[in-house]
């Protein structure tokens, strides 16, 4: 990267050793932006999903149903690699975050119609909030290159897509809880792998990254929802 410079060797004039300086590794402005403008945005869309979450419970709204869900879904995703760089693509991300936090409602009532339900909600969030955060603070002081990453989490999350499929279908307690485990790994992973791609100049768009990172976030908490609820409902 340009602001990495060659070790600056200096040897004085006298018969002293050779000094070797480390220069420090100064983050790019646009780095700097982007990360800023992501992290930003990001609270904003979080803050807001939990708000009609809260909402959709409070109202006991019903569930959209998975292919209405899957259909906005994809829908505003595509919506908004369309207008990435339009003034519409900021509604577009609220658009989704906040469908998004709508259908996380009926979840998050059946969880709590669970017994220590209130609690398993608590530790998925606080389980979520700790791993995104110590994710990210890794790979921002760490500045680790995860773009090696990016088929193979690709390549999973299209596996534990059709497998989630499969469970609900078939009604398959076991593989649904498997799935689950999958798809907090896999999202785990692709904290670390967005955030580098950041971080090393492979992502110069905020909203994109934005996105990426909440729906990374999103699947995350809902995948150790279901783990950490997987006992209460055996009760």
């Amino acid at each position: 990267m340009s602001s990495m410079n060659p070790l600056n060797l200096t040897t004085s004039a006298s018969s002293s050793p050779t000094v070797v300086t480390m220069p420090s590794v100064a983050v790019p402005a646009d780095t700097t932006r982007v990360l800023r403008n992501t992290y930003a945005l990001l609270s904003l869309t979080l803050l807001f999903s939990a708000v009609v979450a809260s909402a959709s419970v409070a109202m006991r709204l019903p569930a959209p149903g998975l292919l209405i869900t899957m259909g906005v879904y994809f829908g505003l995703l595509f919506a908004i690699h369309r207008l990435q760089n339009s003034g519409w693509a900021l509604p577009a991300v609220f658009s989704l975050t906040g469908f998004m936090g709508y259908s996380l409602g009926p979840v998050l009532s059946h969880t709590l119609s669970l017994p220590g339900g209130g609690q398993t909600i608590a530790l998925a969030l606080a389980a979520t909030g700790a791993t995104f955060l110590g994710l990210s603070a890794w790979v921002l002081t760490t500045r680790k290159d995860f773009s090696f990453m990016g088929g193979f989490l690709f390549a999973g999350m299209i596996i534990a897509l059709v497998a989630g499929l499969a469970a609900m279908f078939f009604e398959i307690p076991a593989l649904s809880l498997a799935v689950s485990g999958m798809v907090a790994l896999l999202s785990a992973g692709l904290i670390l792998f967005e955030t580098s791609n950041i971080v090393n100049g492979g992502e110069r768009n905020y909203v994109l990254a934005t996105v990426s990172l909440y729906v990374s976030v999103y699947n995350l908490f809902t995948s150790l929802l279901a783990l950490f609820g997987f006992g209460s409902s055996d009760e």
